[in-house]
């Protein structure tokens, strides 16, 4: 058994309310159609059909990980064109599925898949629940009996050699792949659909989909700490400021050790090891350099893989220089370089109670959280 798996994505998608088509649209981070495909990773080969205008921006985004094809006037055409692509190919089943539908869970995708063992289609459907209206000039004029009426989804699953004939007799545009199946006397399964497969079409469903990917959200957490010994100096660097202090802190660069903690907390977080991985002490060009790189390249690692730092918590521990003084100037350097909402940093201060190396005054430690959640 082969099976494929056809995504349409051909259309302009303009009563998403942008003039970029709603499936090239950002949906917490990624587009509407990284989150399709990636949804039908795992499936079978990926047929991808995409606006003539688009290929470029397909290929740039999903070179080398899907089949690209050229979509038609109408969706039949598009699906048409998909279909004589895959012939010859092996493929014995294959599903269809609307682009703009980024949600749809593992469960609904294996269900139709297995339903094709035992018959040439299956579609995903939901049961109407709520009374249907029949309205004329802004009113209700009627009311419709809802027995038995389903509501549609995708993916829509067939056999292959089946819906491929089915689409080569009815050349004529249909509302979708089961249409085209009824035509061809093909019987169609229902498979349970999910509230949570919603197919994006105006602006408002932006939201709902957020609210959806957010109780599916990787939120980690990140510890660091780092210690400073005092050398000679009139000042040290906290958490990118300069306070005035009657010794300096010994470090390979500006030795900010609040930095240094925030920056291996955010490494920590994304398992990516420490600043000496990314900045190893053994190279010059490291030597006195600002800590304010460190940090941002940890936060922009961060992006790169798809999370926001949702908050950092920032405590120095030392006897001096008193830190209150500097913090909230502190906290905003910090959401600076990270480029989070100042609400969303902290730092603080505390002593070790004239105990240990901190409390004797040979040096500072700190220590960092950092919260990163999923976009």
């Amino acid at each position: 058994m082969t099976v494929a798996v056809i995504i349409v994505a051909a259309g302009r998608g303009i009563r998403a309310g942008s003039a970029l088509p709603k499936q090239w649209q950002s949906l917490a981070g990624k587009s509407v159609l990284a989150r399709t495909v990636a949804a039908f990773a795992d499936v079978g080969r990926i047929v991808l059909v995409l606006h003539p205008d688009d290929m470029v921006r397909g290929l740039a985004e999903f070179g080398g990980k899907v089949t690209l094809v050229a979509g038609g006037e109408t969706r039949t055409d598009s699906v048409r064109n998909a279909l004589e692509a895959l012939d010859n190919t092996g493929v014995s089943k294959v599903l269809i599925h609307d682009g703009a539908r980024p949600l749809t869970p593992p469960a609904v995708v294996a269900a139709v898949v297995r339903a094709l063992d035992h018959g040439p289609a299956a579609a995903v459907g939901l049961a109407v629940t709520d009374a249907l209206w029949r309205v004329a000039d802004g009113t209700v004029s009627g009311t419709e009996d809802r027995s038995g009426l389903y509501r549609a989804q995708t993916p829509q699953g067939f056999d292959f050699a089946s819906i491929l004939a089915a689409y080569r007799a009815h050349p004529a545009p249909a509302a979708d792949d089961v249409e085209i199946a009824g035509r061809a006397g093909l019987p169609v399964a229902i498979v349970p659909g999910s509230e949570d497969n919603l197919k994006i079409t105006w602006a408002e469903d932006f939201a709902r989909a957020e609210r959806i990917l957010g109780a599916e959200m990787d939120v980690r957490l990140g510890n660091g700490f780092d210690v400073h010994a005092f050398c000679e100096g009139d000042h040290v660097v906290l958490c990118g400021v300069r306070v005035p202090h009657s010794r300096g802190l010994l470090g390979h660069s500006d030795a900010d050790v609040g930095m240094h903690a925030l920056t291996d907390a955010i490494y920590g977080a994304l398992a990516e090891g420490d600043i000496g991985r990314h900045f190893p002490p053994s190279d010059p060009q490291w030597k006195g350099a600002a800590s304010e790189i460190f940090l941002a390249h940890a936060a922009a690692l961060a992006r790169d893989k798809g999370y926001t730092i949702s908050n950092v918590d920032v405590t120095l521990i030392c006897e001096h220089p008193k830190i209150g003084p500097h913090a909230v100037e502190m906290a905003a350097e910090l959401s600076r370089i990270t480029g989070m909402a100042p609400t969303r940093v902290s730092v603080k201060a505390t002593t070790s109670e004239r105990l240990g190396f901190t409390g004797r005054e040979e040096g500072i430690a700190a220590i960092a959280t950092a919260t990163l959640v999923s976009k």
